[in-house]
C-alpha cells in the first residue's frame, strides 16, 4: 500500500501541525471490472454475476435501511450509523434539525483480533515533490 506524509491541517484537532501517513490510492475499480474478474474466476458469464451483484445490493440495502447489521462471512460486518448534533436536553432533539446524515460503517472480518483484509499489506512511501 502506497502512502505519503501529510501535515494535519485542521486547527481544531490536537494533532494540528503534526505529520501523518496518508494512503495514496491508485484509482477506482468499478463494478464492471469486478464483474469481469469474478466471472472469469468462476468460469461463468458476466450476466450471471451482474444478476447476483444486483440482487445482493438490493437485499443488503433493504436490511441496512431497516436497521439490521449485515455480516458477510469472510468479508465483514456492515451497519448504518447516524451522525447528529448534540443537544443538552433530549426533549429538544428534532430529527430533521439535528440529524446531519447517515454513514455506512464496515468492520472487516477478523480472526484472533486481526482483520484478514489487513494481512500481508506492505507499505511503500511515495516520493512527492
Amino acid at each position: 500500500m502506497k502512502y505519503k506524509i501529510a501535515k494535519e491541517t485542521k486547527p481544531t484537532l490536537a494533532t494540528y501541525g503534526k505529520y501523518k501517513a496518508k494512503a495514496v490510492h491508485n484509482g477506482t475499480i468499478d463494478s464492471h471490472q469486478i464483474i469481469k474478474e469474478v466471472a472469469r474466476r468462476m468460469g461463468t458469464s458476466e450476466g450471471n454475476i451482474v444478476g447476483v451483484v444486483m440482487s445482493l445490493s438490493e437485499v443488503l440495502k433493504k436490511h441496512l435501511r431497516r436497521g439490521d447489521k449485515v455480516r458477510l462471512s469472510d468479508w465483514g460486518l456492515m451497519k448504518l450509523e447516524i451522525e447528529s448534533d448534540k443537544v443538552d436536553d433530549p426533549e429538544l432533539f428534532k430529527a430533521k434539525k439535528h440529524i446531519r446524515g447517515v454513514r455506512l460503517h464496515f468492520l472487516p472480518e477478523s480472526s484472533k483480533g486481526s482483520p484478514d483484509l489487513y494481512k500481508d499489506i506492505s507499505f511503500e512511501k511515495v516520493i512527492t515533490i
